[in-house]
């Protein structure tokens, strides 16, 4: 009885009010559901040879309804805010695709209605690499991006237009170009921004940090400049949203260059006002470079005094180590690379095999095979995988430059993730190229990267070379530790020079052995990646193994 007095005087409480409220001659509004919504498509360019459009993929929409008070568009359940109930939208997914549009009329008292129509359009515009690059291949894949914060210039404002010296786009010479980690911005380096394939698309959210708002927009929301913000004064910031991609429509785009190459011609819209950490007003983002692991953009800033500028922004898909600046390194011009973008069997112009078994000089336990079950191409990357064969013995790969490729000098760059399991020996190396002819270790051997059987968080580099004076193997090497070597990518770094040859992981270098005449390390070498089975650095095999990969982004060599 205690409890249902209580409820008693609340209700009385709430009628004393509502009475107080009458006496006052305050009433509620009266709540109403939007009714009669009507939804019209225009698919730009249609005519008589075009049914479904131009192919820009581009289709204005209308929502119209009574009693409603603002509008929100969903595509693929992502939901975009039009307020008016107008709003173009740029379906990407090349061909002529049918799209369902679904449309929420919200009301009064938090009442809403919707409909749904589909809209059957044309898009002609593709860059799958681009796609691919920024979520990965297959639907449901997802990457994360992050402010390339150990490079100088990761961030800089330009001109809108007419920023060219000589036809060039004159990248270096941004104005208010940062340092590395600059301490100004370091509020934004907990950024995480995900791209996200799905069945129609790709999506995008930022899920980790809040929004840098430089000085020159900082007026037009009527805050402090240079600074970062949270989603309570940048509304736009958080929530899954989709991109679009078309052709480059700013100057820049259709004509600048970067290292004396043109920008990619691409263009990527995210919607509902979103943007990747600084905010500008703005959501259009010229692709100028892009790769698994960087990507270079461009844009401009929406400003009320139309006198915009543009901002020009690095990210890179591997999370840079807090305070560690990336090195000054010697070579730096791109010569030959596998970006492993197209599914199959590895590329044979690039890579062949060694095959069989025979311990391989290790005491090694497995055959290498040059079948897709042992190495592949999916989802742009290289799987090496390891397995059990089910009679006691074991099966991998061991891929190979030569007679391919050969080089003298220069840096690599191998991104890569390691088996987990014990027993598992991965490997990225290189060897003398007159090694058929003279031999090991008369061929000189480069380890840039081994991992032990029984310490999967620890990366060594080793060069082995003939000690004249015994007539025997010497040898140098180094260790560092590789947190999560097995479930995240890292980079695996070689700059070998006529002076030293440096190893580095994730860019911090580990490793150093001054070169000389006497040395091998001054001829062609040629490429190896290979997961081993047991053997001197395997170990013992865990009994319960059944596989595991080495899973490759990509292998670049610069000169």
């Amino acid at each position: 009885m205690k409890k249902l007095k209580n409820i008693y005087i609340i209700l009385f409480s709430l009628m004393t009010v509502l009475y107080g409220c009458q006496e006052n001659e305050h009433e509620f509004g009266e709540i109403v559901s939007p009714t009669d919504i009507v939804i019209t498509a225009e698919v730009i360019g249609v005519d008589a040879d075009n049914p479904y459009g131009d192919g820009s993929g581009s289709v204005n929409l209308t929502a119209t309804a009574a009693d409603a008070s603002s509008y929100v568009y969903y595509f693929d359940g992502v939901a975009q805010a039009s307020p008016s109930g107008i709003l173009t939208k740029r379906f990407s997914k090349v061909g002529v695709n049918v799209y369902t549009v679904v449309v929420k009329a919200n009301g009064t008292g938090g009442t809403s209605s919707t409909k749904t129509i589909d809209v059957e359009v044309y898009s002609s515009f593709s860059d799958v690499d681009a796609e691919n690059f920024l979520s990965g291949a297959n639907v449901g894949d997802s990457k994360k991006w992050y402010w390339q914060a150990d490079v100088a210039l990761h961030a800089g404002m330009g001109p809108a237009t007419d920023d060219y010296g000589n036809g060039e786009f004159a990248y270096e010479a941004w104005w208010n170009g940062i340092k590395a980690w600059d301490d100004e911005k370091s509020c934004m380096y907990d950024n995480e921004f995900v791209f996200t394939r799905t069945a129609t698309g790709l999506t995008f959210e930022q899920t980790a940090g809040p929004a840098f708002v430089p000085e020159t927009y900082a007026g037009v929301l009527g805050v402090n400049g240079d600074q970062c913000h949270d989603e309570t004064v940048v509304t736009t910031m958080f929530g899954t949203k989709n991109v679009s991609f078309g052709p480059s429509t700013s100057k820049a785009g259709t004509e600048g260059s970067y290292n004396n190459v043109p920008y990619r011609g691409t263009e990527f819209e995210i919607s509902d006002g979103g943007f990747m950490g600084w905010y500008v007003g703005a959501s259009t983002y010229d692709i100028i470079s892009i790769t698994n692991d960087e990507m270079i953009v461009r844009i401009i800033e929406n400003s009320n005094s139309g006198s915009g500028a543009a901002w020009y922004h690095r990210f890179t898909s591997t999370k840079p180590i807090e305070g560690a600046v990336a090195p000054d390194y010697t070579y730096n011009n791109l010569v030959w690379e596998d970006d492993f973008n197209t599914d199959g069997a590895p590329d044979a112009a690039n890579w062949t095999y060694d095959l069989g078994a025979g311990s391989w000089g290790n005491g090694e336990l497995q055959t290498y095979t040059n079948t897709t079950e042992n190495a592949k191409v999916e989802g742009g990357s290289l799987i090496i995988t390891a397995k059990a064969d089910g009679n006691g013995g074991y099966t991998s790969a061991r891929l190979k430059s030569q007679g391919l490729y050969k080089f003298k000098y220069g840096r690599v760059e191998v991104k890569a993730k390691l088996p987990a399991t014990a027993g598992t020996w991965p490997a990225i190396w290189m060897l003398g190229s007159n090694f058929p002819t003279v031999g090991w270790p008369q061929c000189g051997e480069i380890d840039i990267m081994e991992q032990t059987g029984a310490d999967k968080n620890t990366s060594l580099g080793t060069l082995h070379w003939l000690d004249s004076a015994s007539g025997t193997n010497a040898s140098y090497g180094e260790t560092t530790s590789v947190s999560n070597a097995s479930s995240e990518f890292h980079l695996y770094t070689l700059e070998w020079s006529e002076e030293a040859v440096k190893i580095y992981v994730d860019d911090v270098p580990f490793y150093e052995l001054t070169n000389n005449a006497d040395l091998p390390f001054n001829a062609d070498f040629f490429l190896i990646l290979n997961v081993a089975m047991g053997g001197s650095l395997g170990g013992n095999v865990d009994a319960t193994f059944t596989e595991d990969t080495m899973e490759i982004d990509y292998v670049k060599v610069y000169q």
